[in-house]
């Protein structure tokens, strides 16, 4: 499968990007798409990502333009970077999928490339660009993301929280640290990895989370933190090793801001629906292009409203200055690490039961691998349009009270229950969604349903 555009930047096998492509997609987002005359250049820690860069800059130098290389470093460090230059943006990283994989993110002065942006960049393919000499040159845009965070929170906001950090093959294992030892916390660096880890902190596996909980215990923590392999979404664990979900993260911290819209994913947790203080809930397609461009919109219906954005993956996209932080509309993992950290401490709880007190709403996903996407579709299809067939498909379950298909098929059943079915937009995987009363009816929920995918599709 070629390499092509998914819920956020292209991706494709390594063998795939090569130095052709790779140019000619970099020809095509400077030839369509405004870069303020410069281009920054990031990378994740992948094995391919060095090569994959070095073909970027020389495209964006070959094009006349200024190409910047700010070398390893966070997505939204990158992104940070530009946008508060005017500049354009190009991050090599694959996120969270395997190594022999990677990709290609974009970003305009203004932020990540809109769905309309990247049509045009696919139109501009196999174009060419008047040959000119532009300048290349290197800057530290990580030194700046640090101090965002720092300059902003209280130096004690964290003070007296042992944190551990699962640091992996993370581009921000080291800024985590940093991070949190200036506000105070007492950290403890876990399994630094040499080798790429794709660390899915939407789907963290079981061998995963038994890992996480033996070190609060090893170590007596009260929280472990992470991040997927770009460091746009955050993974945070709670004693005695719990997972927060992303979404959870995300209500928390769009609460510590005092946002009043908040704009995610139709598969986020339906718990902020419950919340006080949030007058407008806007909801989306999965994908941070989508969020972004309900934001803007909201923006533009009220310039003074205090909008944000997040996914169910845990990536928060801040719309309005809160408490001394500039917006930032791209996915970052920084904040919404911080801010429930920093909510329950000012609270005088632990974090663990700050979500306890949260409206009691529970999510699960998991997904199904190795599936065609054509297979997938084509399956999701027959049961959007024929109600014997989904009849069937959910036998066992109560009578479905509405019917979602906003990205995928999203069904609500009697008594409260959900279950949303949707292909990956850039990998063979179907993917499962659940939400229920408990966090253990809704893990069967997502058990029971890819059990019964798998014995259709697999």
């Amino acid at each position: 499968m070629a390499p092509k555009f998914g819920t956020s930047g292209l991706r494709g096998l390594v063998t795939e990007l090569t130095a052709d492509l790779v140019q000619d997609y970099t020809r095509a987002f400077i030839a369509s798409c405004e870069t303020g005359g410069a281009v920054h250049v990031g990378q994740d820690l992948r094995p391919s990502s060095p090569e994959i860069a070095s073909e970027v800059l020389k495209a964006v130098e070959a094009a006349g333009l200024t190409a910047i290389d700010c070398g390893v470093l966070p997505t939204p460090a990158l992104a940070f970077s530009a946008m508060s230059q005017g500049h354009g943006a190009i991050m090599i990283t694959g996120s969270h999928i395997p190594a022999d994989r990677n990709g290609l993110k974009f970003y305009v002065p203004s932020g990540e490339i809109s769905k309309a942006d990247e049509t045009a960049i696919i139109a501009a393919l196999g174009g060419t660009l008047e040959a000119a000499k532009g300048v290349r040159t290197q800057q530290d845009s990580a030194t700046a993301f640090v101090t965002r965070y720092t300059d902003a929170l209280a130096k004690d906001a964290l003070v007296g929280l042992r944190i551990g950090v699962y640091q992996h093959s993370s581009v921000a294992r080291d800024l985590l640290v940093e991070i949190l030892e200036a506000l105070d916390a007492e950290v403890t660096p876990l399994a630094r990895s040499e080798i790429f880890i794709p660390v899915d902190t939407e789907a963290v596996d079981p061998e995963t989370r038994d890992m996480l909980a033996g070190w609060v215990r090893a170590h007596d923590l009260d929280a472990i933190v992470s991040t997927d392999g770009d460091a746009d979404r955050p993974m945070l664990a709670v004693a005695p090793g719990e997972i927060v979900p992303g979404d959870v993260l995300g209500a928390l911290t769009a609460q510590y801001l005092g946002a009043d819209v908040l704009v995610t994913p139709v598969s986020s947790n339906t718990m902020i629906e419950a919340m006080s203080g949030f007058s407008t809930i806007h909801r989306t397609r999965i994908g941070s292009p989508y969020v972004i461009a309900a934001m803007e919109e909201a923006l533009a219906d009220d310039r003074a409203a205090r909008v944000v954005g997040y996914e169910a993956n845990g990536g928060f996209l801040l719309g309005f200055e809160a408490k001394g932080l500039a917006p930032l509309i791209t996915r970052d993992c920084v904040l919404p690490i911080l801010a429930p950290l920093a909510l329950a401490k000012s609270q005088g709880v632990s974090l663990a039961d700050l979500v306890a007190d949260l409206p009691p709403r529970f999510t699960a996903a998991d997904r199904l691998q190795g599936i065609a996407t054509e297979a997938s579709q084509a399956f999701l299809s027959e049961l959007s349009t024929d109600a014997a067939a989904r009849a069937s498909f959910f036998e066992g379950m109560p009578k479905e009270t509405s019917v979602d298909q906003t990205d995928g098929l999203r069904v609500t059943f009697e008594g409260g229950d959900i279950v949303h079915l949707r292909p990956s937009g850039n990998a063979p995987e179907f993917r499962c969604y659940a939400e229920s009363g408990s966090a253990e009816a809704a893990n069967a929920l997502v058990t029971t349903h890819l059990e019964l995918l798998k014995a259709r599709l697999g």
